[in-house]
């Protein structure tokens, strides 16, 4: 057996007994990893796809730890359970911190929450073993005279867990929330909870569910007044963002959501994943992502299209590095998402709750954008009128790069010049680059792709329409993407290049070729990571090439 998992057992009976019971059940026990590190999530990304029985693994977490089979497609949340006895104490502890809770000071932060809830709890409670056995007398329901409940010190350590897990956490499913490998979070009901993992392909059903409707729709109310959106009979379908900035869509009710309330959680990483990453997924190639480069350094237009779940977030936030770090960044969003490294970066949120006359809208935050003077607008999606401040911003010479629902060009044009968004059609060719992502079956498993790179040429008078050209296209029996554009980029020729201020404008792909190589390199040294890949960009808008830790 692994000796850190050995280590972690005589420090946790709870995951010793789990353990043991697995060793009665299986043959072979799960890898342990402290850690999972970009290189174990591909290696289970594959073994998930060729070899599930291998896929088998226990990690650790901020909310204790985890064990993932991959053969039964089962999450297993390893926690300590409370017994029905330390379940009554428990009860009596919120009770007695309830009574005391009204002569504190109101709180606004999470960390003052918390304070104020360890103080009380050791108000309420006397750590005494032998008081703590006298006191699981059947029949004993609340104790007389404010006196303090007995605990042993391994139920004080237990019923604190619980109560920062309930009070300050997010219940039964803390332990989903705290798991950074998780991507989303699906309840539906009294079922067990699912959640997609960034190591495995499909949804994986969790060992956490609510034990009833009541509490299920208790719980839905509690949580959504601490967002500030509370959902009701008259509002029972609620988008807000949780604290760690996690986008939750919740439905109320089984009159609504005919199996029971439910609700999505889309979570995000505190850290993005890097472009040279997403290289080394295939999600694109390498000449894509110097192609962009340039068009983003050179201050392009910039929409990546897709359906819901494509990655365009992903990769929005993995580009962003590509731009200059010296400049200012100008986000605009309705549910905060976009992380840019430079340090010059506004970021601003709608406001939708409230009276009328206190609502921001996106379209008022892109107006205002107008008079900040950045140097890049990003917007986290464009859905309506907003677009026509978007549109106007290109006009004026404030580049922007966005995210938006479409699967090709002509259903970005309809999309765009139809209801709600109304852009006349003259206007699209302010847009310069179209990037189209996609979840494609690949080998069985379900990838995110880059499928396609359009450049607007310009808008035909004659016809009415846009002329677009197609620079890469992805072939799915290859699994590779192509550049067509090689000498043939009207973006990179007669854009980029004239920026670039070269005589000859065929020499703008010599220069693509270099970045191409600069990536290629940080991809074959193993330059992964978000802040080392945003280090050394950093570096080299600030000092040049010869800051590179690297020959090329």
């Amino acid at each position: 057996m692994d000796e850190l998992l050995l280590k972690e057992m005589k420090g946790n009976a709870f995951l010793k007994d789990y353990i043991d019971e697995l060793k009665r059940t299986t043959s072979k026990l799960p890898k342990y990893y402290e850690k999972l590190s970009v290189q174990d999530l591909s290696e289970m990304r594959r073994l998930a796809a060729v070899d599930p029985i291998a896929a088998n693994i226990i990690y650790k977490t901020a909310g204790g730890f985890v064990h993932i089979n991959a053969f039964i497609n089962m999450y297993m949340s390893i926690e300590q359970q409370l017994k029905e006895s330390e379940k009554e104490k428990m009860r009596l502890v919120k009770e007695s911190i309830l009574e005391k809770a009204s002569k504190e000071e109101s709180v606004e932060t999470k960390e003052d929450l918390e304070r104020i809830i360890n103080k009380l709890y050791d108000q309420s409670v006397d750590i005494s073993s032998k008081k703590a056995k006298a006191f699981e007398i059947p029949g004993l329901g609340k104790l007389m005279g404010g006196s303090k409940i007995p605990l042993t010190e391994k139920e004080y350590n237990l019923i604190k867990y619980y109560l920062r897990r309930d009070i300050v956490g997010f219940g039964p499913i803390e332990p989903l929330i705290v798991d950074n490998y998780i991507e989303d979070i699906h309840l539906i009901g009294t079922a067990r909870v699912r959640v997609s993992h960034k190591a495995f392909q499909y949804a994986l059903e969790t060992n956490v569910r609510f034990d009833d409707e009541v509490s299920l729709n208790e719980y839905f109310i509690s949580m959504s007044e601490r967002m500030g959106r509370p959902v009701s009979a008259s509002r029972p379908v609620v988008d807000g963002t949780l604290p760690d900035g996690s986008r939750i869509n919740m439905i109320y009710t089984n009159e609504i959501s005919a199996r029971g309330s439910s609700f999505t959680i889309r979570k995000f990483a505190s850290e993005p994943i890097s472009a040279i990453q997403l290289v080394k997924w295939k999600t694109y190639s390498s000449e894509f992502l110097a192609y962009l480069w340039l068009c983003l350094e050179n201050k392009q237009n910039v929409i990546i299209c897709g359906e819901t779940a494509s990655g365009k977030t992903t990769t929005i936030n993995a580009v962003l590095s590509m731009i200059d770090h010296r400049g200012k960044i100008y986000s605009v969003e309705d549910t905060p998402e976009v992380q840019p490294p430079q340090k010059s970066w506004q970021r601003c949120v709608t406001r939708e709750a409230g009276p009328e006359e206190a609502r921001v809208t996106m379209f008022d935050l892109l107006r205002a954008a107008l008079r900040s003077r950045p140097d890049y607008i990003v917007i986290g999606e464009i859905r309506g009128e907003e677009a026509r401040t978007a549109f106007q911003c290109m006009q004026t010479g404030i580049p922007v790069m966005a995210t938006f629902h479409a699967s090709n060009s002509t259903k970005f044009i309809q999309r765009m010049t139809g209801q709600p968004v109304n852009i006349p059609m003259s206007f699209i060719d302010n847009v310069n680059v179209l990037v189209f992502q996609s979840a494609v079956n690949v080998g069985g498993r379900y990838l995110r792709r880059v499928t396609q790179v359009e450049e607007c040429v310009g808008y035909n008078r004659e016809v009415g329409g846009v002329m677009t050209r197609t620079v890469f296209k992805w072939d799915p029996a290859r699994d590779v993407i192509y550049f067509r554009g090689m000498n043939n980029s009207h973006i990179l020729e007669n854009r980029v290049a004239a920026d670039h201020g070269y005589a000859n404008k065929k020499d703008i792909y010599i220069e693509l070729k270099k970045r191409e190589r600069i990536i290629d390199k940080m991809l074959e040294l193993n330059l992964l990571e978000y802040k080392v890949v945003n280090d050394i960009l950093n570096d080299y808008y600030e000092k040049g090439e010869d800051s590179l830790p690297f020959n090329y």
